[in-house]
C-alpha cells in the first residue's frame, strides 16, 4: 500500500467563511484551526502547509458557555517587575472579541513555522461585513 504525500507546488487553497454568531467560541476556534491546518482535506500531510484561508465574521456575537465570562482571564506580561496584566473574558469579549478568537485559534495550532504561516491566513471581523468578496469564499457550517 503506497502513501501519497502532498507537494506544496500542487496545492490549491480555498477561502471559507465561518459565522460565529451564537456559536461557542471554542467550537468556532476548533473548526478554524482545522481548516487552517488542512485537516479537512483528503491528502493532508502533517509536515506540509496545506491549509486554506479562513474568514471568521461576527466575532462579537460568539458566546462563552458556562461561567467562563466571569471566571476566565487573559494574561499578558509587560516584562517589568509586577507587570502582569489581567483581563476578564467579559471585558475582552466586549472590547476585543476578534483578539479573543485569535488567541483561541493560535493556541490550537502548532507552535512552529507551520502555525505561524497558518495564522497569516486567518482573518477576523467583528461585524458581518468583510472585504474578501472577490475571493468568492464558501460558507462553512459548524457541525
Amino acid at each position: 500500500m503506497s502513501t501519497t504525500l502532498l507537494k506544496k507546488e500542487t496545492l490549491e487553497r480555498k477561502w471559507y467563511v465561518i459565522d460565529a454568531a451564537g456559536k461557542p467560541l471554542g467550537r468556532t476556534a476548533v473548526i478554524a484551526a482545522n481548516i487552517l491546518r488542512g485537516k479537512h482535506k483528503v491528502d493532508f500531510t502533517p509536515n506540509v502547509d496545506c491549509g486554506d484561508y479562513v474568514i471568521v465574521i461576527n466575532t462579537d456575537k460568539a458566546v462563552l458557555t458556562g461561567k467562563k465570562l466571569d471566571q476566565k482571564s487573559y494574561y499578558r506580561v509587560s516584562g517589568w517587575i509586577g507587570g502582569l496584566k489581567e483581563t476578564k473574558a467579559r471585558d475582552m469579549m466586549n472590547t476585543r472579541s476578534d483578539y479573543a478568537v485569535e488567541l483561541a485559534v493560535k493556541g490550537m495550532l502548532p507552535k512552529n513555522t507551520l502555525g505561524k504561516h497558518a495564522m497569516g491566513r486567518l482573518f477576523l471581523y467583528k461585524g458581518a461585513e468583510h472585504p474578501h468578496v472577490a475571493q468568492k469564499p464558501e460558507a462553512w457550517t459548524l457541525d
